[in-house]
């Protein structure tokens, strides 16, 4: 397995240097994806590039949103021949010391799709905890199944060769839809889904990129779309497992 770290950063650039550090530990590649941020952050972020190090930013000119900046990260692990990638997010929410364990999984199953199932503290805003539960039940319903446990949460371990399909053929959610749409388009392409229950947490003074009425009727629009493609994709799915 050769393991490409990507992190998505807007407006979070005080935990990267602590997190690129213990991540380039683990990974093969670190990629940071500055995702349009503005001065002071942008030169920040540009003093984290290593190559000799392992540590590497791309850069975006505008904000473009989460997904633009993770499929960033993930074409051009695909294109240095990477077979897996980590997505992680930047802002401290997400516990590193758990990556061994995501990677332990990964080896076990090199075909899944390693899905972090969040496991929050008195942090986490209650209009946050149940609009994700709300969003967990519709993907068993696109999904008909209960594999994915958390379709919302950042912290996954990525098969590089299905992602290469499915960006190839799909167009993704750009913004805080992405990580519920790409699960469940890897769902509907017969990807497994291994979940794995980690810490995640709100700290006091994080910078949330969550826009509420914006990013909640992009989520609702994201779940219409998924609902009306669902009969097609599971029967398309069935079909495929009948002719193996």
């Amino acid at each position: 397995m050769r393991l490409c770290a990507v992190v998505p950063s807007y407006r979070h650039v005080s935990q990267l240097p602590p997190l690129s550090r213990r991540l380039v530990e683990l990974c093969d590649l670190v990629l940071i994806v500055d995702d349009g941020n503005a001065e002071p952050a942008c030169s920040e972020l540009a003093a984290l590039h290593d190559p000799a190090g392992r540590i590497e930013v791309l850069r975006l000119d505008a904000n473009a949103g989460k997904g633009v900046a993770v499929l960033t990260g993930f074409r051009e692990a695909i294109a240095r021949g990477f077979t897996h990638a980590l997505q992680i997010d930047a802002d401290g929410q997400h516990d590193v010391e758990d990556v061994p364990r995501f990677i332990a999984a990964a080896l076990a199953r090199p075909d899944a799709l390693i899905c972090g199932q969040a496991v929050y503290d008195e942090s986490v805003p209650k209009a946050r905890k149940i609009g994700r539960w709300i969003t967990h039940v519709w993907v068993w319903i696109e999904t008909a199944s209960l594999d994915i446990a958390d379709s919302m949460c950042g912290f996954r371990l990525y098969p590089l060769t299905p992602v290469a399909r499915v960006i190839a053929r799909t167009r993704i959610g750009s913004r805080m839809d992405f990580d519920t749409e790409m699960a469940v388009h890897m769902h509907w392409r017969g990807v497994p889904a291994v979940n794995l229950p980690t810490k995640v947490i709100y700290p006091p003074d994080n910078v949330s990129n969550f826009e509420m009425l914006a990013d909640n009727v992009r989520i609702s629009k994201m779940h219409t779309r998924l609902a009306l493609q669902a009969p097609f994709r599971l029967i398309g799915k069935l079909w495929m497992s009948v002719v193996r």
